[in-house]
């Protein structure tokens, strides 16, 4: 069984592809991955015994340098993720028996269609709910294209994103597939989810109503193990009280520095301790005093378990991983679908949801007080059992199951 990965995006697409990866490759599988050529990427896919085949520019300075909600470049870019499906993914996926895809419609429409080309089995996976159209909620923009704000018909907001999926990515798309002999497509958005598509995210904490689209809910791709923390967090984490986590990922923000200061002053006026995480946004200690802590990449689950909160973006991963280890929960969303996140751990009582992007001192101590409560605490320790951890072998078995039949 030959299994191909299509995926760009930042840490939150990699890593599950990551965890997925090493799967099947103990199952017997052969896998390739097509995949961001950022280093911190070739790396994690590395650790699990997969060479990443480079597609696109690196992830890390798009994110920083492209202005939230900008289209400005985009036609470029996209036509560059194109040209890589056609290219240097139908190269990798020749000969394969399915290729997976995840990531932006300019990523997986072209590789649907170089499945279609090679005749090879195509899986569409996400790993949020928000730009799956449902009636239920209303569709995100797109870059340079914002919805109308008055309407408030769902399915008709979702007809027209479909309308404008295709003003933007249609004739781009179906150049290329004229070029490869393919007939054109008229719907550009459902022709790449397909009509059954993988939702890779936990039930509970992301439940799917039903649809028309027959979703699959695999459950969360999470690691089945814990990759040790380096020995100076360790002892950080030894010589007191559990921290506060604060790190936001693979999120840009636009003042840092200010982000830092109000978050490691909340933490320290809760008389708690703080592990602040660089990531892409680029987060710092604002002094030389001994209980803070500024932590690279690490093994997220590993450090939740140890700390008696996190703050954090409100990404997917970030925040199945807390609701994994019992940790309660501050969302500061910036977008994208961390408002989804932020407000599904509010609803569950695992945390608080932090009104607006831009922390203040009042706004975070606010939400942290609710965050360290007893209630809030109780809350988090009991999801923490109804997280699904076999999501990627619920993948596995649905793959190597598929392509043996």
């Amino acid at each position: 069984m030959r299994v191909a990965f299509s995926a760009y995006g930042s840490r939150g697409i990699v890593e599950p592809i990551a965890v997925l990866a090493a799967r099947l490759r103990e199952a017997g599988a052969e896998v390739r991955v097509c995949a961001p050529p950022d280093e911190e990427f070739v790396g994690r896919l590395a650790e699990a015994g997969v060479r990443a085949v480079p597609v696109g520019r690196p992830v890390a300075p798009l994110v920083g340098s492209v202005a939230p909600g900008s289209a400005v470049g985009l036609t470029q870019r996209v036509a560059e993720l194109m040209d890589a499906q056609f290219e240097t993914v139908a190269a990798v996926a020749e000969g394969c028996d399915v290729l997976v895809a995840t990531g932006p419609l300019p990523v997986t429409a072209p590789a649907r269609s170089v499945a279609e080309k090679l005749g090879v089995r195509y899986v569409h996976a996400s790993h949020q709910p928000v730009i799956l159209p449902t009636p239920h909620r209303r569709p995100p923009g797109r870059r340079g294209q914002p919805l109308p704000p008055g309407v408030t018909d769902n399915q008709a907001l979702w007809d027209l994103d479909a309308e404008i999926a295709d003003t933007m990515f249609g004739e781009m798309l179906n150049s290329r597939r004229d070029t490869a002999g393919l007939p054109p497509v008229r719907n550009v958005r459902d022709y790449a989810f397909s009509d059954q598509p993988w939702l890779a995210t936990d039930p509970v904490l992301s439940p799917w109503r039903p649809t028309a689209l027959d979703v699959v809910q695999t459950g969360a791709w999470l690691g089945d193990g814990e990759r040790p923390l380096p020995d100076d967090l360790l002892g950080f984490l030894e010589s007191g009280a559990p921290p506060v986590y604060v790190g936001f990922g693979s999120t840009p923000l636009s003042d840092p520095a200010a982000v830092s200061r109000v978050a490691i002053e909340a933490v320290r006026a809760q008389g708690r301790r703080a592990v602040v995480f660089r990531g892409w946004a680029g987060l710092g200690l604002i002094d030389d005093q001994d209980d803070c802590f500024l932590v690279g990449e690490v093994d997220h689950l590993a450090l939740f378990r140890r700390v008696a909160a996190v703050v954090h973006h409100g990404s997917a991963g970030t925040t199945t991983t807390a609701a994994l280890a019992g940790a309660p929960q501050v969302v500061l969303a910036q977008g994208a679908d961390q408002p989804y996140w932020a407000g599904r751990v509010a609803d569950l009582g695992i945390g608080a949801a932090h009104e607006g992007a831009a922390p203040t001192f009042d706004s975070l101590s606010a939400a942290l007080g609710v965050a360290l409560s007893a209630g809030t605490r109780a809350r988090a320790a009991t999801a923490s059992g109804t997280v699904r951890a076999d999501g990627a072998a619920v993948a596995v078995g649905r793959l190597l199951g598929a392509g043996a039949r």
